[in-house]
């Protein structure tokens, strides 16, 4: 390929909406292109990158014996109505009607359709296990499309879908994906983890997350620094003891506390730790046009996790604050909230773990500047139950060994499920089995975000000059860039090296622009080339230079042995 052929336009500056550095530096490179919020087109340079990706996730998942298929973006609303997401996914799927006003979906993910397909073509226990993928454009309206690639209404994802006659089948399958999921990010040349994590919408029991560090992830990683554990925030526990205080129990007493209305104003205005109060905050969740309110009571100095939160209150839709207005016609005072006057019959009230044996504490009133002193959970507070229902914190101990629990930022690029018989069961895929008997099969699924490995390689590798890619996923391997483009000797050896570079197998392409030099380095220094070979006054002495992107090294290679050297480079890429 030739650089003056193609479609690059370089950029100094940063698109204002911009934020993280993937989508700073693919924009400024022509990688990509806005086309609206979250919506992106996708240029030669960042096409190229997105179907190397493709391609590994491709061979590696025919490696593991998966059947690729193509399914359709616009899925019939009727298949989501009867497995019962069509209510529950909420305002991010995307739905559309048709001429004749019939309801359909556009796919965030394929559960439905594929189960569809699978109990229309299967019907006996002889043609199972079987695994089936795509790598196909997803939709999903983003509240707040943000980040680029990393969080768009329109992405790329590749999504397989296993069908077995027993648990036993399906977790010998679901091992099998992730370790094809671990040859996948191996190849990809990117630092990840995978982690325990929650199964949100999809739903199932058993699932991991893999993650990609970086600083710039929006999520926070718990590992322990001794064991193999690891768990995104909205999964993690640890083994925390909340021992109950030896100090007599006081009468409960209200006490001015006026214009202090956080923990930490509370906590300093009445000289007590934060560990020895109580907030408290109040959700609701919406199926069907009913509403259902929680209560959630923690220690002052924890947060609460929704995600925990909603598993263990059983709510069928997300969790979602209430606004001023409900607040105050359902009796809370904000700022000076809590339970007194709240009885379970209205409310579902939860209580972390970490109040249940606190003795004199300080809660809310739920009147404007009062608070309460030497409040004792079991004496004076409604509880409906006590649940973990905190994140954790870094230093807390390993719930699996003696270890303390870690943290790192990490970006999700897969996920992998056991569905066990979720969709079958509500979709009737079933088979007959040995004996002649009709029954469910069990599911598991597996997704990769492809278009988000790109941004995440990007954020996990770059410098203060641009992208520094991976070698298996860079736009070329190697560029090869004549110093001066008058210069005939300088753009015959260019052309040469160039085409024994294609001859060798290597994704090779020559800068022949009419530009400055400087020029040249930076747009190669920005799009990341893993090699930049540079013909120019050296080849009076039958020189050129090769330089390493990663690691800034600069060699002078005779041109004769430049073939050879660059083999042994990149080997070690």
């Amino acid at each position: 390929m030739r650089l003056s052929r193609m479609l690059v336009k370089t950029y100094k500056e940063s698109p204002k909406d911009a934020e993280v550095i993937s989508h700073q530096l693919m924009a400024r490179a022509s990688m990509i292109k806005k086309s609206a919020s979250g919506v992106y087109t996708y240029l030669p340079m960042g096409y190229r990158v997105l179907k190397k990706i493709e391609n590994i996730v491709r061979e590696e998942m025919n490696r593991a014996g998966a059947q690729e298929i193509l399914m359709p973006i616009i899925q019939p609303a009727e298949l989501w109505q009867e497995s019962g997401r069509w209510a529950t996914m909420g305002p991010e799927l995307m739905r559309i009607k048709d001429r004749h006003e019939r309801d359909f979906a556009l796919q965030p993910t394929s559960e439905e359709v594929v189960t569809d397909i699978i109990r229309n073509e299967i019907s006996s226990y002889k043609q199972l296990p079987l695994n089936v993928y795509q790598i196909q454009t997803k939709f999903r309206d983003e509240r707040r499309p943000r980040f680029g690639l990393m969080r768009g209404r329109e992405f790329v994802m590749k999504d397989a879908y296993s069908f077995h006659t027993t648990d036993e089948s399906l977790e010998e399958e679901y091992q099998n994906m992730k370790n094809a999921y671990i040859r996948i990010f191996d190849r990809l040349g990117l630092n990840y983890r995978a982690v325990a994590a929650d199964a949100g919408n999809i739903g199932g029991s058993t699932t991991e997350e893999f993650h990609v560090l970086a600083s710039s992830g929006e999520d926070d990683i718990f590992y322990c620094n001794k064991c193999n554990y690891a768990a995104n925030s909205e999964k993690a526990i640890s083994d925390v003891k909340f021992d109950k205080s030896e100090e007599n129990e006081k009468e409960l007493t209200l006490v001015d506390t006026p214009n202090v209305s956080s923990i930490e104003e509370v906590s300093a205005f009445l000289n007590v730790s934060m560990d020895k109060t109580i907030k408290c905050m109040v959700y609701k969740s919406i199926f069907e046009g009913e509403t259902t309110y929680y209560v959630a009571l923690i220690r002052g100095d924890y947060e609460i996790n929704e995600v925990k939160l909603k598993n263990i209150s059983g709510a069928v839709m997300d969790l979602e604050f209430i606004d001023d207005t409900e607040f105050a016609k359902l009796g809370f005072v904000k700022g000076f909230c809590g339970t007194h006057g709240v009885t379970d019959e209205k409310f579902v009230i939860i209580a972390d773990e970490s109040i249940k044996n606190l003795t004199n504490a300080v809660v809310g009133a739920n009147i404007v500047d009062k608070h309460y002193i030497n409040a004792n959970p079991a004496r004076d507070l409604t509880i409906t139950k006590y649940a973990d229902i905190r994140m954790v914190k870094t230093g807390e101990k390993c719930s699996c060994c003696d270890g303390t629990l870690e943290v790192a930022r990490g970006i999700e690029v897969g996920h992998i499920f056991q569905l066990g018989q979720k969709y079958a069961k509500s979709l009737n895929a079933t088979f007959l089995d040995q004996n002649g008997k009709q029954q469910f099969m069990t599911m598991g699924c597996y997704g990769i975000g492809v278009s988000r490995v790109s941004a995440a390689a990007i954020e996990q590798n770059n410098d203060e000059n641009g992208m520094i890619w991976p070698r298996a996923i860079a736009p070329f391997e190697i560029v090869v860039i004549p110093a001066n483009i008058k210069d005939e000797k300088q753009n015959e050896i260019a052309e040469n090296l160039y085409k024994a570079f294609l001859n060798d197998g290597y994704d090779t392409i020559i800068d022949d622009r009419n530009e400055r030099i400087g020029f040249k380095f930076k747009d190669a220094d920005l799009i990341g080339y893993p090699i930049k070979v540079v013909v120019g006054k050296g080849i009076e002495e039958g020189k050129v230079e090769v330089k390493v992107r990663k690691t800034n090294e600069s060699f002078e290679v005779e041109i004769d042995k430049v073939q050879e050297f660059i083999k042994e480079l990149l080997g070690k890429l």
